[in-house]
């Protein structure tokens, strides 16, 4: 009896050219302005789900933000290892250093003595880095609410917030929050939806990966 054998696509770039072009024709992308299209189909692309296009929320001139602020050398402040493992550092454009405090030993003494997540006490440590930062939340709720709680004390401020904090406590409520105070530009996938692929995706996206 033969091995089975399954007819596939093996060859990479026909993998991604025919990836691109069903998303082309499932997403209505014309809704979305020019600057965020292709950064809505790697977001697609990341996760398999067409409809989270019509769940985006946006300031108008956070791609022009981002992309400028990783092309003038900006850092990437991420909250989740995951994250920060999932972006692409090639497709960075000025070999952008991208930061996660999470496993600082500091962290853990900030989260016992403020009383919150160790996700959340690892924005403390960010002030040095985040005057004009791309900040990337991929999970933790508490690190966006948390973020947005000392902007309103913090001088430092990013170029621009792209938030994709995921679950059921928390994740969308925090996305709303920032989606009402805007202290900074900013892309968010608004619901219970989001995660890490995502985040990276949205930094690869504006650094510079295809399409």
């Amino acid at each position: 009896m033969g091995r089975r054998r399954y007819d596939y696509l093996r060859d990479p770039e026909a993998i991604y050219r025919a990836s691109f072009a069903a998303i082309e024709a499932a997403c209505d992308f014309g809704v979305l302005p020019k600057s965020l299209r292709g950064v809505a189909a790697r977001l697609v692309h990341a996760c398999g789900m067409e409809d989270i296009v019509a769940d985006l929320a946006y300031s108008p001139e956070v791609a022009l933000a981002a992309r400028k602020a990783l092309e003038d050398g900006a850092p990437v402040l991420v909250d989740a290892g995951m994250v920060d493992v999932g972006i692409a550092r090639p497709l960075l454009p000025a070999a952008n250093p991208v930061i996660c405090t999470l496993h600082d030993p500091q962290a853990a003494d900030l989260a016992r003595r403020l009383g919150t997540t160790r996700s959340a006490a690892a924005v403390e440590l960010w002030p040095p880095h985040l005057d004009g930062a791309v900040v990337a939340i991929g999970n933790a709720p508490t690190a966006l609410f948390h973020l947005l709680e000392r902007l309103e004390d913090w001088a430092a401020h990013p170029a621009a917030i792209l938030a994709f904090p995921v679950g059921f406590i928390g994740a969308a409520e925090s996305k709303e929050a920032l989606i009402e105070a805007a202290p900074a530009p900013y892309l968010a996938l608004r619901g219970r939806r989001g995660g890490s692929a995502l985040a990276a995706a949205a930094v690869n996206a504006l650094g510079g990966a295809r399409p």
